[in-house]
């Protein structure tokens, strides 16, 4: 019976963990490449042949699928739902090229979430040959009449790098955004800045070929759970003031912009951020043994850890006023706790330095009685949905600091500012459409343009170390950062390897939106007033508004009801 148990044991050992290599595979292997790509191929092909099988049984003729049905890819991942399905319809159910194509292109839409190279997929030509022959000759199919008619309007040698930008295949390689903007017929960014980047910048030849395909479709949150549920002190006071009517329709939020003005509102509004900012910091004193002051600003990033997100800079900036306040104690400070939180993915070494960074400052900062009652710094573990819901209804400054063009829309910024937060951020994703809503007076934007950011990129004149020579802030938080081996890779990222994300560039600007940040908050009035703003004019960005979009100009749904 032991040994039965022992190899019982052991057998399921190996099946959990050979489950967990098909979830979680590791995309620096070989191995897990493989994985990745038959995960992704089984997910697709399982959906897709479901709701064949429930099509054909319900109405039968696959000719009229794309009436009826809508496939959306999210990102390139999902991407192999395009020659699957081409695959079913011919091998399956004996449409012919041409019908299933026409199929496909109808019921197939694709969204671009990101132009991070992680989210638009390539695929060595052998690895995807080998694992998926029949989908890989359908791929080569697709790509062999495209090219056809491409090299009609680009014959020329010197035009080949066009030809280049809308091939499927392509110097050993499967190009899957390419192959999902040419499966379907409508291509979508997140926000408008980030739409525009999509069709004038990264797809910019496709635009050209297929302009009718190209929209935007501006990502939204849910009030539902990020007010509603998340902020029932908040919820109940809107109520009193405007009635109930914004549960069920976001955008009667504006009803409150007639109230922004009346002062006895604005002190409940007070009382009620003061008492989710005492909510947050019990959860952080009980899990993390920090106290923080709840008359402090709650200044907050929550996030995936990214360099392009730039908590590097925050941190940075962390340790500058830090050293402030350490060489001028009496000087005029604003009492300030800075909160972050966010995962790393597991190979993305600048990104878990970046953790330990604000970890290793945080314990220093908070054990140090010279600042203790002037400066907090926390970082949230295990930050998830749950945790969100006690975060964005505390935070009093919202920190939105990609760098611009990076971040395709973001819906952190949403959920904060549904809260009452104010954004402190660049001209980037849906910031751009906050700016918009709420005006100067009630965000602070900072930094680079995009269009700064990729003049630098195609021209060239930044060098970082040239703000190191110049700035003697700069070079005090370099040599520091620099002095300890342990986060040479984060120096080296800024310095040696030309700070691609511009976090230097952007740190003096982003000090004075800080500072500026603090003149704001002196106004006590003004800053509830802001804050009340916000909320007012956040109902655009609920996701209902999104859905309605999606539904009404891309599926087809004429009769929508959310």
């Amino acid at each position: 019976l032991k040994r039965f148990d022992l190899h019982e044991t052991m057998r399921r050992r190996e099946m959990f963990e050979g489950i967990s290599r098909f979830l979680y595979p590791d995309d620096s292997t070989y191995e897990g490449r493989q994985m990745r790509l038959m995960q992704e191929y089984f997910f697709v092909s399982a959906g897709l042949q479901s709701i064949i099988r429930h099509f054909v049984r319900t109405n039968g003729d696959l000719l009229h699928l794309d009436r009826y049905v809508a496939l959306h890819i999210n990102d390139t991942h999902p991407a192999l739902i395009i020659p699957e399905l081409m695959r079913l319809l011919m091998d399956e159910h004996h449409l012919s090229w041409d019908d299933a194509w026409r199929v496909t292109c109808g019921a197939v839409a694709y969204t671009n979430h990101t132009v991070m190279p992680e989210a638009l997929e390539k695929w060595s030509i052998d690895l995807f040959k080998r694992l998926l022959p029949r989908v890989y000759a359908i791929c080569e199919e697709i790509h062999s009449r495209w090219m056809a008619v491409v090299r009609q309007r680009y014959p020329r040698p010197q035009d080949e790098d066009k030809v280049r930008q809308v091939a499927v295949l392509w110097d050993g390689q499967i190009f899957m955004a390419n192959l999902a903007v040419l499966g379907s017929h409508s291509v979508n960014g997140v926000a408008e800045i980030h739409s525009g980047i999509v069709r004038h910048s990264l797809m910019r030849e496709f635009a050209q070929w297929f302009p009718e395909r190209f929209n935007n479709k501006t990502n939204g949150v849910t009030h539902r759970r990020w007010l509603m549920a998340a902020n029932p002190q908040l919820s109940a006071l809107l109520d009193e003031t405007i009635g109930d009517a914004w549960r069920t329709d976001p955008e009667k939020l504006r009803a409150l912009e007639k109230h922004v003005g009346d002062a006895a509102l604005l002190e409940k509004l007070a009382a009620v951020k003061r008492e989710r900012k005492v909510l947050l910091a019990n959860y952080v004193h009980r899990t993390q043994g920090v106290q923080l002051d709840p008359d402090s600003i709650f200044d907050i990033q929550v996030k995936r850890i990214h360099m392009y997100k730039r908590q590097l800079l925050n941190i940075l900036h962390v340790y500058h006023e830090y050293q402030q306040l350490l060489k001028h104690p009496d000087m005029d400070f604003t009492p300030k706790t800075y909160l972050f939180g966010g995962k790393a993915a597991p190979s993305y070494g600048e990104a878990k330095l970046t953790i330990h960074l604000i970890c290793r400052l945080a314990a220093q900062i908070n054990a140090d009685k010279r600042v203790q009652d002037r400066l907090k710094v926390v970082f949230l573990e295990n930050y998830n949905v749950s945790l969100g819901q006690l975060v964005y209804p505390a935070a009093e400054v919202s920190e939105q600091i990609s760098t611009a063009g990076k971040e395709a829309s973001g819906t952190g910024n949403m959920k904060f500012m549904l809260n009452g937060a104010l954004t402190v951020g660049t001209m980037d994703g849906a910031n751009v459409e906050i700016h918009r809503a709420v005006g100067d007076d009630n965000c602070v934007i900072f930094g680079l343009r995009a269009e700064e950011v990729m003049d630098y990129y195609q021209h060239g004149g930044y060098r970082s170390w040239d703000l190191y020579s110049s700035d003697p802030d700069i070079r005090e938080i370099m040599d520091w950062l620099g002095s300890d081996e342990e986060f040479y890779r984060l120096y080296d990222a800024l310095l040696d390897r030309g700070d691609e994300y511009f976090l230097l560039k952007d740190f003096q600007p982003y000090c004075e939106a800080q500072r500026e940040v603090s003149r704001r908050y002196a106004d006590r009035a003004a800053w509830l007033r802001s804050s009340a703003i916000n909320i007012a004019r956040s109902g655009y960005f609920s996701s209902d508004r999104t859905i309605k979009e999606y539904a009404t100009g891309i599926w087809n749904l004429r009769r929508v009801r959310i």
